[in-house]
């Protein structure tokens, strides 16, 4: 991982999102913003490279509706890694992309 210090991307892309969903520790099941996109894989891949956030992930098998074997991965930041990012700016940025989700709603 880089030693660059993690970078915010800006706050209505799907790679804001996803960030937003990893700094609040809260669930992605394939929100909105995300579906037929582009895949969260290819967003955490570019948010661990260019934004530099040392986001990690486990895999574990499951099962299909079907009976198939499959795999799922879970995608989260560290403990101190949240906290830090909040304190480093990510508190304004969490804000300003709730700001500004609702001024893109009543623009429309």
């Amino acid at each position: 991982m880089s030693d660059k210090p993690p970078k915010f991307p800006g706050p209505l892309t799907a790679r804001g999102a996803v960030l937003a969903v990893l700094l609040s520790d809260a669930d992605q099941t394939g929100a909105e913003p995300l579906q037929g996109r582009v895949a969260l894989a290819t967003i955490v891949k570019i948010l661990k490279r260019k934004y530099h956030w040392p986001i990690e992930a486990d895999s574990f098998p499951g099962n299909t509706a079907d009976g198939r074997a499959s795999w799922a991965t879970v995608y989260s930041l560290a403990p101190a890694v949240i906290a830090a990012a909040l304190e480093a700016g990510g508190r304004d940025w969490l804000d300003s992309r709730r700001a500004s989700k609702t001024g893109a709603r009543a623009g429309r």
